[in-house]
């Protein structure tokens, strides 16, 4: 199984979700892209935050020094993405792929992050409540819709807001895989135990 993680914008909590998708399959990680915080970076978080010992983190197709959209970054370093070179690494594993900001954060002139969803991924998208959150869900699942994509589920990520949960699920039509509460820390024992809350969810996509 392949699971794309995206998010209705950017700091909606992608990574610590992935976290927590690796460690309830023991999947494997991959992020293509990372744009700055390179000795912080998405990667090391989640290898940081998982106890299981069949994980294996693969390589960042980019490496960008600045924390800025991906086609920015790639022009301050004197490159440009080109799709042709994020290669999906091969893994007999389950693997968790990690977007970066939002569908429509631009890779380069022409493509964008959903131009990096196959076909057979399993897209689980990341919600987390604030003024026009609700706006932002629904768009991105309708948009990946549009590309042909089904959204296999969502994740809610910060304080909980049932009214608007409910509506959420209720217009999209789609399952939540879990909602991930304002925690004071992320370590490796509250992963665990979401992974703990989330694995059957997880495994019935």
């Amino acid at each position: 199984m392949k699971i794309f993680v995206t998010g209705i914008s950017t700091d909606v909590g992608k990574t610590i979700a992935s976290s927590i998708i690796v460690e309830a399959l023991e999947a494997d990680y991959w992020k293509p892209i990372q744009a700055g915080d390179l000795d912080n970076s998405d990667s090391h978080k989640v290898q940081s935050r998982i106890s299981n010992k069949k994980t294996q983190i693969f390589e960042n197709s980019y490496k960008l020094n600045t924390p800025a959209s991906p086609h920015l970054a790639a022009e301050i370093d004197g490159i440009t993405i080109e799709l042709n070179q994020i290669q999906e690494p091969k893994t007999k594993n389950n693997l968790v792929i990690e977007g970066a900001g939002g569908i429509f954060v631009p890779l380069n002139d022409k493509e964008t992050i959903i131009d990096l969803i196959q076909s057979d991924y399993k897209i689980i998208v990341v919600s987390r409540h604030y003024l026009g959150s609700i706006n932002h869900t629904l768009l991105t699942i309708e948009a990946i819709q549009n590309r042909g994509f089904k959204v296999a589920g969502i994740v809610f990520s910060g304080s909980e807001n049932k009214s608007t949960e409910s509506l959420i699920l209720n217009k999209a039509r789609i399952n939540c895989i879990g909602r991930i509460d304002e925690e004071p820390y992320f370590d490796q024992n509250v992963i665990k135990e979401y992974a703990d809350l989330f694995r059957e969810n997880l495994l019935n996509l």
